[in-house]
Protein backbone atom coordinates (compact mmCIF):
# COMPACT_ATOMS: atom_id res chain seq x y z
CA UNK A 1 0.00 0.00 0.00
CA UNK A 2 1.50 2.98 -0.72
CA UNK A 3 1.77 6.21 1.19
CA UNK A 4 -1.45 7.86 0.63
CA UNK A 5 -4.03 5.16 1.09
CA UNK A 6 -1.94 3.84 4.07
CA UNK A 7 -2.76 7.57 5.29
CA UNK A 8 -6.50 7.88 4.56
CA UNK A 9 -6.83 4.30 6.21
CA UNK A 10 -5.33 5.44 9.29
CA UNK A 11 -7.68 9.17 9.19
CA UNK A 12 -10.44 6.40 9.09
CA UNK A 13 -9.15 4.78 12.18
CA UNK A 14 -8.75 7.72 13.73
CA UNK A 15 -12.17 9.06 13.09
CA UNK A 16 -13.91 5.67 14.90
CA UNK A 17 -11.64 5.91 17.70
CA UNK A 18 -12.62 9.80 18.27
CA UNK A 19 -16.41 8.31 18.57
CA UNK A 20 -15.66 6.56 22.27
CA UNK A 21 -16.45 8.18 25.28
CA UNK A 22 -14.38 11.32 26.02
CA UNK A 23 -12.74 9.56 28.67
CA UNK A 24 -11.24 6.41 26.18
CA UNK A 25 -9.95 8.84 23.66
CA UNK A 26 -8.11 11.15 26.36
CA UNK A 27 -6.54 7.54 27.73
CA UNK A 28 -5.63 6.56 24.58
CA UNK A 29 -4.36 9.75 23.57
CA UNK A 30 -1.60 9.84 26.65
CA UNK A 31 -0.72 6.23 25.20
CA UNK A 32 0.23 7.26 22.06
CA UNK A 33 2.03 10.29 23.19
CA UNK A 34 4.21 7.84 25.75
CA UNK A 35 4.49 5.66 22.28
CA UNK A 36 6.17 9.05 21.10
CA UNK A 37 7.68 9.79 23.56
CA UNK A 38 9.92 6.88 22.83
CA UNK A 39 9.56 6.72 19.23
CA UNK A 40 9.63 10.38 17.77
CA UNK A 41 13.03 10.96 19.13
CA UNK A 42 13.81 13.99 17.14
CA UNK A 43 10.93 16.03 17.50
CA UNK A 44 11.99 14.81 21.52
CA UNK A 45 15.07 16.46 21.04
CA UNK A 46 14.13 19.28 19.49
CA UNK A 47 11.32 19.63 22.78
CA UNK A 48 14.71 19.03 25.58
CA UNK A 49 16.62 21.69 23.20
CA UNK A 50 13.77 24.42 23.04
CA UNK A 51 13.38 23.71 26.95
CA UNK A 52 16.79 23.82 27.79
CA UNK A 53 16.77 27.11 26.12
CA UNK A 54 13.95 28.88 27.83
CA UNK A 55 13.99 27.83 31.09
CA UNK A 56 18.41 26.88 32.06
CA UNK A 57 17.38 27.31 35.21
CA UNK A 58 15.55 23.60 35.72
CA UNK A 59 17.74 20.85 36.18
CA UNK A 60 18.07 18.52 33.01
CA UNK A 61 15.73 16.19 34.72
CA UNK A 62 12.90 18.70 35.16
CA UNK A 63 13.35 19.70 31.43
CA UNK A 64 12.75 16.16 31.15
CA UNK A 65 9.93 15.74 32.91
CA UNK A 66 7.73 18.46 31.23
CA UNK A 67 8.83 17.33 27.78
CA UNK A 68 7.97 14.11 28.55
CA UNK A 69 4.33 15.58 29.81
CA UNK A 70 4.35 17.24 26.51
CA UNK A 71 4.02 14.49 24.76
CA UNK A 72 1.44 12.59 26.43
CA UNK A 73 -0.46 15.86 25.93
CA UNK A 74 0.29 16.51 22.48
CA UNK A 75 -1.49 12.58 22.01
CA UNK A 76 -4.51 13.05 23.69
CA UNK A 77 -4.94 16.75 21.97
CA UNK A 78 -3.91 15.16 18.57
CA UNK A 79 -6.76 12.55 19.00
CA UNK A 80 -9.11 14.88 20.34
CA UNK A 81 -8.74 17.12 17.03
CA UNK A 82 -10.94 14.15 15.49
CA UNK A 83 -13.34 14.70 17.57
CA UNK A 84 -13.38 18.71 16.92
CA UNK A 85 -13.23 17.67 13.41
CA UNK A 86 -15.93 15.34 12.84
CA UNK A 87 -18.27 14.94 16.27
CA UNK A 88 -21.76 16.92 16.89
CA UNK A 89 -21.46 20.18 17.43
CA UNK A 90 -23.31 19.62 20.96
CA UNK A 91 -20.12 17.72 21.98
CA UNK A 92 -17.59 20.40 20.89
CA UNK A 93 -19.74 22.55 22.98
CA UNK A 94 -19.40 20.45 25.68
CA UNK A 95 -16.06 19.38 25.38
CA UNK A 96 -14.77 23.24 25.35
CA UNK A 97 -15.04 25.48 28.23
CA UNK A 98 -15.36 28.94 27.07
CA UNK A 99 -14.41 31.48 29.74
CA UNK A 100 -14.87 34.98 29.67
CA UNK A 101 -15.72 35.52 25.95
CA UNK A 102 -17.87 38.57 26.82
CA UNK A 103 -14.45 40.36 25.89
CA UNK A 104 -14.78 39.25 22.17
CA UNK A 105 -18.37 39.22 22.62
CA UNK A 106 -18.64 43.06 23.58
CA UNK A 107 -16.70 43.76 19.54
CA UNK A 108 -19.44 42.63 17.58
CA UNK A 109 -19.35 43.94 14.33
CA UNK A 110 -15.67 45.93 15.16
CA UNK A 111 -12.63 44.43 13.40
CA UNK A 112 -10.71 41.68 15.83
CA UNK A 113 -7.57 39.93 15.97
CA UNK A 114 -8.04 36.81 18.48
CA UNK A 115 -4.49 36.11 19.44
CA UNK A 116 -4.07 32.77 20.13
CA UNK A 117 -0.61 30.91 20.47
CA UNK A 118 0.84 27.78 19.92
CA UNK A 119 -0.59 25.59 23.10
CA UNK A 120 -2.34 21.63 21.98
CA UNK A 121 -5.59 23.37 22.75
CA UNK A 122 -5.40 25.60 20.12
CA UNK A 123 -8.29 23.62 17.56
CA UNK A 124 -9.91 23.09 20.07
CA UNK A 125 -10.39 27.03 20.84
CA UNK A 126 -10.83 27.62 17.62
CA UNK A 127 -13.62 25.12 16.69
CA UNK A 128 -15.76 25.96 19.93
CA UNK A 129 -15.80 29.34 18.31
CA UNK A 130 -16.95 28.85 15.34
CA UNK A 131 -20.37 26.19 16.48
CA UNK A 132 -21.52 29.54 17.13
CA UNK A 133 -20.01 32.42 14.65
CA UNK A 134 -17.93 32.81 11.55
CA UNK A 135 -14.28 32.92 12.17
CA UNK A 136 -11.32 33.29 10.05
CA UNK A 137 -7.71 32.16 10.32
CA UNK A 138 -4.74 31.33 8.47
CA UNK A 139 -3.82 27.34 7.47
CA UNK A 140 -0.48 25.69 5.79
CA UNK A 141 -0.88 22.38 3.59
CA UNK A 142 0.79 19.69 5.25
CA UNK A 143 3.19 16.90 3.37
CA UNK A 144 -0.23 14.41 3.44
CA UNK A 145 -2.77 15.37 0.92
CA UNK A 146 -5.36 13.52 2.38
CA UNK A 147 -4.35 14.95 6.04
CA UNK A 148 -4.50 18.43 4.86
CA UNK A 149 -8.02 17.20 3.34
CA UNK A 150 -8.99 16.41 6.74
CA UNK A 151 -7.55 19.03 8.67
CA UNK A 152 -9.21 21.65 6.26
CA UNK A 153 -12.77 19.98 6.60
CA UNK A 154 -12.93 19.66 10.09
CA UNK A 155 -11.80 23.36 10.51
CA UNK A 156 -14.60 24.35 7.85
CA UNK A 157 -17.73 22.32 8.68
CA UNK A 158 -19.27 24.66 10.50
CA UNK A 159 -20.77 27.99 9.00
CA UNK A 160 -18.89 29.77 6.12
CA UNK A 161 -15.22 28.48 5.31
CA UNK A 162 -12.71 31.40 6.14
CA UNK A 163 -9.65 29.33 5.97
CA UNK A 164 -6.86 31.22 3.86
CA UNK A 165 -3.42 29.41 3.21
CA UNK A 166 -0.39 30.97 5.03
CA UNK A 167 1.53 31.67 1.49
CA UNK A 168 -1.97 33.74 0.00
CA UNK A 169 -0.36 37.01 1.85
CA UNK A 170 -2.63 38.53 4.38
CA UNK A 171 -4.43 40.94 1.96
CA UNK A 172 -7.93 38.77 2.27
CA UNK A 173 -7.13 38.12 5.88
CA UNK A 174 -7.54 42.11 5.74
CA UNK A 175 -10.66 42.32 4.30
CA UNK A 176 -12.30 40.00 6.46
CA UNK A 177 -11.06 41.49 9.74
CA UNK A 178 -12.49 45.29 8.33
CA UNK A 179 -15.86 42.93 7.54
CA UNK A 180 -16.18 42.39 11.34
CA UNK A 181 -15.12 38.57 11.11
CA UNK A 182 -12.58 38.04 14.18
CA UNK A 183 -9.22 36.91 12.64
CA UNK A 184 -7.90 34.09 15.03
CA UNK A 185 -3.58 34.37 14.33
CA UNK A 186 -1.27 32.40 15.44
CA UNK A 187 2.01 34.55 14.57
CA UNK A 188 4.52 32.07 17.14
CA UNK A 189 6.34 30.29 14.56
CA UNK A 190 9.35 30.58 12.87
CA UNK A 191 8.94 31.28 9.36
CA UNK A 192 12.50 32.21 8.41
CA UNK A 193 14.25 35.60 8.67
CA UNK A 194 12.49 37.11 5.64
CA UNK A 195 10.36 40.15 7.44
CA UNK A 196 11.11 39.02 10.77
CA UNK A 197 12.31 41.17 13.82
CA UNK A 198 14.66 38.81 16.68
CA UNK A 199 13.55 39.67 19.77
CA UNK A 200 13.21 37.81 23.19
CA UNK A 201 11.33 34.56 23.48
CA UNK A 202 12.29 33.32 27.25
CA UNK A 203 15.46 35.75 26.90
CA UNK A 204 16.77 34.02 23.62
CA UNK A 205 16.75 36.10 20.14
CA UNK A 206 13.82 34.66 18.21
CA UNK A 207 13.13 35.56 14.61
CA UNK A 208 9.78 36.91 15.18
CA UNK A 209 6.93 37.87 12.39
CA UNK A 210 5.46 41.40 13.57
CA UNK A 211 2.47 40.63 11.87
CA UNK A 212 0.13 41.27 14.44
CA UNK A 213 1.00 44.90 15.21
CA UNK A 214 1.04 45.33 11.59
CA UNK A 215 -2.38 44.06 11.08
CA UNK A 216 -3.54 45.62 14.30
CA UNK A 217 -2.91 48.92 12.30
CA UNK A 218 -3.60 47.91 8.71
CA UNK A 219 -7.43 47.03 10.22
CA UNK A 220 -7.97 49.16 13.13
CA UNK A 221 -8.44 45.90 15.26
CA UNK A 222 -8.51 45.18 18.40
CA UNK A 223 -6.45 42.31 20.02
CA UNK A 224 -8.15 39.88 22.19
CA UNK A 225 -5.65 36.98 23.51
CA UNK A 226 -7.69 33.56 23.62
CA UNK A 227 -5.56 30.94 25.29
CA UNK A 228 -6.93 27.58 25.27
CA UNK A 229 -5.47 25.10 27.44
CA UNK A 230 -6.55 21.68 28.23
CA UNK A 231 -8.00 20.67 31.43
CA UNK A 232 -9.07 17.86 33.44
CA UNK A 233 -12.00 17.11 31.30
CA UNK A 234 -11.71 18.68 28.38
CA UNK A 235 -10.47 22.16 27.41
CA UNK A 236 -10.65 26.11 28.70
CA UNK A 237 -10.99 28.80 26.26
CA UNK A 238 -10.03 31.92 28.27
CA UNK A 239 -10.24 35.23 26.46
CA UNK A 240 -8.60 38.62 27.60
CA UNK A 241 -9.29 42.09 27.79
CA UNK A 242 -8.55 43.87 24.51
CA UNK A 243 -4.62 45.33 24.77
CA UNK A 244 -4.40 48.69 25.19
CA UNK A 245 -2.40 51.18 23.69
CA UNK A 246 -1.84 48.60 20.76
CA UNK A 247 0.01 49.28 18.31
CA UNK A 248 1.92 51.31 19.18
CA UNK A 249 4.70 53.76 17.09
CA UNK A 250 7.40 51.11 17.60
CA UNK A 251 7.14 47.61 15.83
CA UNK A 252 9.74 45.87 17.93
CA UNK A 253 8.19 47.25 20.65
CA UNK A 254 4.88 45.38 19.86
CA UNK A 255 6.58 42.21 18.93
CA UNK A 256 8.52 42.29 22.06
CA UNK A 257 5.17 42.83 24.25
CA UNK A 258 3.67 39.91 22.22
CA UNK A 259 6.24 37.43 23.08
CA UNK A 260 6.50 38.33 26.79
CA UNK A 261 2.70 37.61 26.90
CA UNK A 262 3.07 34.40 25.41
CA UNK A 263 6.21 33.55 27.67
CA UNK A 264 3.67 34.78 30.70
CA UNK A 265 1.26 32.21 29.41
CA UNK A 266 3.39 29.27 28.93
CA UNK A 267 5.09 29.49 32.47
CA UNK A 268 1.80 28.48 33.68
CA UNK A 269 1.14 25.48 31.83
CA UNK A 270 4.91 24.50 30.34
CA UNK A 271 3.87 21.29 29.09
CA UNK A 272 1.02 22.53 27.17
CA UNK A 273 3.20 24.42 24.66
CA UNK A 274 4.17 23.38 21.59
CA UNK A 275 7.94 22.52 22.07
CA UNK A 276 8.21 20.42 19.38
CA UNK A 277 8.28 23.14 16.93
CA UNK A 278 11.90 24.71 16.13
CA UNK A 279 11.13 27.81 17.26
CA UNK A 280 14.79 29.23 17.41
CA UNK A 281 16.01 27.60 13.91
CA UNK A 282 16.42 31.20 12.48
CA UNK A 283 19.31 32.38 14.12
CA UNK A 284 20.80 36.08 14.15
CA UNK A 285 23.22 36.92 11.88
CA UNK A 286 26.74 35.13 12.49
CA UNK A 287 25.28 32.41 15.58
CA UNK A 288 25.67 29.10 15.13
CA UNK A 289 22.60 26.79 14.90
CA UNK A 290 20.72 25.49 18.07
CA UNK A 291 19.39 22.21 16.95
CA UNK A 292 21.25 19.29 15.89
CA UNK A 293 21.20 17.97 12.63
Amino acid sequence: MTREPLMRAGLWLLRQVARLPDRWVRGLGFGLGEALWWLAWPRRRVALTNLALCMPALSPADRQAIARRHFRCFGAAFLECFVFWHEPAARVRALVRQIDRHHLDALAGRPVILLAPHFLGLDAGGLRLLVDRPVAALYANQKSRAMTETMTRGRTRFGTPLMFLRNQGLRPVVRVIREGVPFQFSPDMDLGAADALFVPFFGVPCATVPSLARLARLTGAEVVPMVTRMSARGYEAVFLPPWQDFPSDDLEADTRRMNAFIEGCVRERPEQYLWTHRRFKTRPPGEPPVYRR
